[in-house]
């Protein structure tokens, strides 16, 4: 920014004291009619026209750079906060809303960062002009120290306005692509139930308001765009004009007219620079102002103060609230009548739920006293709302590029799915990999939480959308690939609970029950009635 600004003053500063040069050139060289005074003159105005362009091209430089910078640094500052709150960013601020800052918040930071050097030159420059011309005429030099700072206030009452209706437009910007946003990600399930309409319907509502919005944003930027062109005219048309009879009466030469009036052309630039600085501030605050709400949130889940002695590796994970108990290495499946019990307890289980829950523990510690690193690294949780990412697959699928993927990928028996790539894994996934079935995405979100092998992994429906026969190899071979680890998953599925160690059975937020599927099944009618979904008959 410093040297953004450094050649942004020499840009300007050479345009300003041109005039004065082509003044003394015509006094000097022309009217004393000295052919070496303008021989001189000229190649001072030539040095002065390659400092300018050199200066030129390095703030144009300097203001890229700021630009991408501020940018794109606000890209990553942004994305880092997204993953140190996890599952709090979406409690707490709407996508669309973070969407928005990607896709306008981002360039208007960058503009602001663009007009700054600019306007540093613009402010030395107007200082400049103004000496000089107090040297040539008092009453000319006050009229431009007095009449450029009077024409930027004419321009401050639009600026109040114009802030509001930002704000209100930069709000309705966010709803809108959160409902975009929304319907993108429910689409299939739309058509589906022939809600397409419906929200085709919202969607064109809350775009109109926005659309209104902009344009009532864009009716003050006219008129303060008119006012870059008509208040800078009508002073360049004062100061020519003073300049003229002052001219008439003698008490200016020829050169000097004409250096006035080169600068009263100049100062249109200065003046329509700090005029563009005062809009692109405004809309740079009001994406500031988002952005830094976003960075201000805080996790759900912070370090403690003095965090508890780690467990050691192989501890038994304990919810207190339910009573589940997970041995280690041992495979436990979670049922129950509603599923939102069992999603929101695997979520306790690996502190991924809103509140801080003291009652689960790992090896006796509560997780809230240990360090949210730690119980990252030993707990993964892997829900239905988790998604693939853009990019090769071979990456989104071994995130940490030291995992055993082959075996994952056949353990979820994902081979097929490879085959019908023509890159193999060297193949670019979709955003949110929608080139691929809702079977085959949960089988490779399944392959990226087993190629993590951590020491207790957390499944939520890992085979809701797998048919039969593809379900069924993954519970044979899930055991057998994480032998030695503890996985507890939540499903009805009999093809998976056979194969499990043990299952709990979960009524009303307690386990009401424990022991293998087919016990289950002989000796608990309400469990029986949750996983064959049969309804009981009365005895008659």
């Amino acid at each position: 920014m410093v040297m953004g600004m450094l050649f942004g003053i020499a840009w300007m500063s050479t345009q300003a004291v041109m005039p004065a040069v082509i003044g003394r050139a015509i006094d000097q060289g022309v009217s004393a009619k000295d052919t070496s005074e303008l021989v001189r003159y000229a190649g001072l105005m030539l040095a002065i026209g390659l400092v300018q362009a050199a200066s030129g091209i390095m703030r144009h430089r300097y203001a890229v750079t700021n630009w991408l910078t501020a940018a794109y640094r606000t890209v990553q500052l942004v994305g880092r906060q997204a993953v140190q709150l996890g599952g709090t960013l979406p409690r707490k601020v709407s996508t669309g809303e973070v969407i928005a800052i990607g896709t306008t918040d981002l360039s208007h930071l960058g503009n602001l960062m663009d007009v700054t050097a600019r306007f540093a030159g613009a402010v030395v420059s107007f200082v400049l002009v103004a000496v000089i011309l107090l040297q040539t005429s008092v009453t000319l030099g006050l009229v431009v120290l007095v009449g450029v700072p009077l024409l930027i206030l004419l321009v401050g009452p639009i600026l109040k306005p114009l802030q509001r209706r930002s704000e209100r437009q930069r709000e309705l910007m966010g709803h809108l692509s959160n409902t975009a946003s929304d319907i993108v990600g429910g689409l299939r399930v739309l058509r589906g139930v022939g809600g397409e309409q419906v929200f085709h319907d919202r969607y064109r509502r809350e775009s109109q308001t926005a659309r209104r919005a902009g344009v009532e944003v864009a009716r003050l930027e006219s008129v303060l765009d008119a006012l870059q062109i008509f208040l800078p005219g009508v002073f360049v048309v004062t100061v020519v004009w003073l300049g003229a009879r002052y001219a008439v009466e003698g008490r200016i030469s020829p050169g000097e007219l004409v250096a006035f009036y080169g600068y009263a052309a100049f100062l249109m630039i200065p003046l329509r620079t700090a005029t563009e600085y005062a809009d692109k501030l405004i809309r740079a605050r009001v994406s500031a102002t988002r952005v830094c709400r976003v960075l201000a949130l805080t996790s759900d889940h912070l370090d403690p103060a003095a965090p508890a002695p780690s467990p050691p590796v192989g501890s038994e994970l304990v919810d207190l609230r339910s009573g589940l108990r997970l041995r280690s290495g041992s495979l436990v499946a979670i049922v129950s009548e509603q599923p939102e019990e069992s999603a929101g307890l695997a979520d306790r289980l690996g502190m991924c739920a809103p509140d801080v829950d003291d009652e689960v523990r790992l090896g006796g510690v509560p997780l809230g006293a240990l360090r949210r690193a730690e119980v990252r690294r030993r707990i993964v949780v892997s829900d239905t709302g988790t998604q693939l990412f853009s990019g090769r697959l071979g990456d989104q699928l071994d995130v940490t590029g030291a995992g055993d993927l082959a075996r994952a990928l056949a353990t979820t028996s994902s081979a097929d799915i490879l085959e019908a790539l023509p890159d193999g894994l060297d193949s670019v996934v979709a955003e949110r990999g929608r080139t691929f079935s809702g079977g085959q995405r949960q089988r490779l979100v399944l392959a990226r939480a087993l190629t993590l092998d951590p020491e207790i992994l957390v499944l939520v429906e890992p085979t809701s959308a797998v048919d039969a026969h593809t379900e069924a190899r993954i519970g044979e071979r899930l055991r057998a690939h994480r032998a030695g680890r503890t996985t507890v998953m939540t499903t009805t599925s009999p093809l998976m609970l056979d194969a499990v160690d043990e299952v709990a059975f979960l009524r009303d937020g307690r386990v009401v029950a424990t022991g293998r599927h087919q016990d289950l099944l002989a000796d608990d009618p309400s469990y029986r009635r949750v996983v064959t979904r049969e309804s009981e008959v009365p005895t008659p």
